[in-house]
């Protein structure tokens, strides 16, 4: 009785772990998509992984709460020039209830200054998806911020405001 026992819940656990396996692959997978769709430019596809009540936090500039926001922050980005950009999970959690994913990991982003000089940043994010009810992942809630160290103004530059 205590082999059945011990089988019957090693075999539970089994299948838990498989699932929870699973899900946190589907959050690797729809992660990976949505980088290379960001990386060809493409700016449905890239808008096309928030939920409908996203809310996006970039570096140095306000939330965008709205669609709109959200878009315009994106499209900002992708149409800047010399802009190349990836990345790449390095932690996936799903929570117990199976309906909510954290996803962080690191990026890479190339941009042209203004005298357009490719200017290299790396640095990492943190993404909050939700399972919605037709079983896919969205990302509700989205954020990243540079290694780099913040650039120092030039001496002077607060006296000329």
């Amino acid at each position: 009785m205590l082999v059945l026992t011990l089988a019957l819940g090693l075999a539970a656990a089994a299948v838990c772990l498989a699932g929870d396996t699973k899900a946190e692959q589907a959050l690797r997978d729809a992660d990976a998509a949505w980088s290379k769709a960001a990386g060809s430019k493409d700016l449905e596809k890239t808008m096309s992984y928030y939920s409908s009540d996203a809310i996006v936090l970039p570096p140095n500039a306000s939330a965008a709460t709205t669609k709109e926001a959200i878009r315009k922050v994106w499209q900002d980005l992708l149409a800047s020039p010399g802009m190349v950009i990836s990345w790449k999970s390095t932690k996936v959690e799903v929570a117990k209830s199976g309906d909510l994913g954290f996803v962080s990991g690191t990026y890479e982003l190339t941009m042209n200054d203004a005298s357009s000089k490719p200017v290299n940043d790396r640095g990492k994010y943190v993404e909050v998806w939700e399972k919605k009810s037709d079983g896919k992942w969205k990302c509700g809630t989205d954020t990243w911020n540079s290694d780099l160290p913040a650039s120092t103004p030039a001496p002077g530059a607060e006296e000329r405001k």
